[in-house]
C-alpha cells in the first residue's frame, strides 16, 4: 500500500512537470503577423522541447512577460487608518 502511494505521487509529479509552460508571450512590435507565422517560427526555434529565445529574437519576435499581480498584504496587528488604539 505504501509503495503504491509513493509510486502514484511520483507519477503525478512527473505529469505535472511535463505540463509546465514557458511564461513568455511573444509578439512583433510595429509589424503585422499571423498565427501561422508564429507557429512556424516557434516550431523552427524549438530544440529538444525547449524554445531558443535568441532564435525567436533574430526573427523579430519580442518576449513579453505577463505582469505579476501583487497582492496587498495586510498586517492583522495594525489599526485601520483614522482609528486610534483607544476607545
Amino acid at each position: 500500500m505504501r509503495f503504491s502511494s509513493i509510486l502514484l505521487g511520483a507519477v503525478l509529479t512527473t505529469a505535472l512537470a511535463g505540463c509546465a509552460t514557458d511564461t513568455h508571450e511573444w509578439m512583433k512590435v510595429n509589424q503585422k503577423y499571423t498565427t501561422e507565422e508564429f507557429r512556424r517560427d516557434y516550431r523552427e526555434c524549438s530544440r529538444d522541447g525547449k524554445l531558443d529565445d535568441e532564435c525567436m529574437k533574430s526573427r523579430g519576435w519580442v518576449a513579453v512577460s505577463p505582469g505579476k499581480v501583487e497582492e496587498k498584504k495586510i498586517d492583522p496587528l495594525t489599526q485601520p487608518a483614522g482609528r486610534s488604539g483607544r476607545r
